[in-house]
């Protein structure tokens, strides 16, 4: 029996439909704007963001790393995240490394921070040693804070504080439609705000490749030169714009049947009498000692996992999981832990 996978949402493969797809996309040059299937992707997802462009890239870390870039000066400004951000934490240090910038980390419950500690952080413009407050990153939902997703009022406050002090504000909507399929409101309304915003299509919603980014069209023009120079430019891309088309039109709303599996995951883990965090949306976080160590144990007993910290184990439900994986992997912590 193959084990049941909860290492990420990255580990969905395209299904049979998608495929196809893929297989009978109309293709051509995007880089000269020829691929209808590209141009058709890009437009919808500016829409859906409230956005006026959109532009395919082939990693949602490719739209952090442009994202930032766009908004930073040439060396030495400040971008304000959570700690646990994924630019922060997985992105190989790109904002250092490409863009010049400081990380002001700021803390607070499941990976969101406060309009509050946001105001408190911006440095004074007329500080000459200190670097530049120039962007602030809202990552939604969270990652590595448990799948959690921002009030709307929240994201909103924390948008103001950031204009009224000048700053420029990135949505990193990496797993953004889990959120919209949770709490109902639709994408725009979290996104439009923000003057750059991306949606993922290599997690839950089970593309192979592909996020898209959006923002005025000045900014994608600008964002262009940028996939260019960091080699993300291709070809005939329709072939993967396809799936992500085909994860719009099918996959969004089944988003609730991964988040109905994280439920019965959670509940199921607290009936074994471990410590779970509240799960909101697609992952789960269990607190016990030694997290790393279990890992090795939990995948003889069938079920794969990520250790984000010494004392937290995550598992993430996805559309290659289903409720007899659940249980499954329900019993592999009632054998191992």
């Amino acid at each position: 029996m193959d084990a049941v996978n909860l290492y990420s949402d990255t580990q969905t493969r395209p299904t049979p439909e998608m495929r196809r797809a893929m297989a009978d996309a109309e293709v051509g040059d995007e880089q000269r704007f020829l691929d209808p299937t590209v141009n058709d992707l890009q437009e919808r997802v500016a829409a859906l963001l409230g956005h006026e462009a959109g532009l395919f890239l082939p990693s949602g870390t490719m739209c952090n790393l442009i994202g930032f870039r766009l908004h930073l000066g040439p060396a030495g400004d400040e971008a304000i995240l959570h700690r646990t951000a994924h630019p922060v934490n997985y992105e190989a240090g790109s904002p250092g490394a490409v863009s010049h910038a400081m990380t002001r980390e700021l803390d607070g419950e499941g990976g969101m921070f406060t309009p509050e500690q946001l105001e408190a952080a911006i440095r004074d413009p007329g500080d000459r040693y200190g670097p530049r407050s120039a962007l602030v990153s809202v990552e939604q939902t969270t990652n590595v804070g448990g799948g959690r997703v921002w009030p709307l009022e929240q994201v909103r406050d924390v948008v103001e504080v950031a204009r009224r002090h000048g700053l420029r504000a990135h949505l990193d909507g990496a797993r953004l439609m889990n959120a919209v399929v949770a709490s109902g409101v639709p994408a725009a309304d979290w996104a439009s705000g923000f003057d750059t915003a991306w949606i993922d299509f290599t997690k839950g919603l089970g593309a192979p490749v592909g996020a898209v980014l959006c923002g005025s069209r000045d900014s994608i023009d600008e964002a262009w030169r940028w996939k260019q120079m960091l080699g993300g430019s291709l070809r005939q891309a329709g072939v993967l714009a396809a799936a992500c088309l085909y994860a719009l039109d099918n996959h969004v709303e089944r988003l609730a049947e991964d988040h109905r599996n994280a439920q019965l995951l959670a509940d199921g883990l607290r009936d074994l009498g471990l410590e779970v965090e509240p799960a909101e949306t697609n992952i789960v976080m269990v607190r016990v000692a030694d997290a790393a160590a279990r890992l090795g144990p939990l995948e003889d007993a069938g079920v794969q996992l990520t250790a984000p910290g010494p004392d937290r184990i995550r598992c993430v439900t996805h559309l290659d999981v289903d409720r007899a994986g659940i249980e499954r992997a329900l019993a592999a912590f009632r054998q191992v832990l």
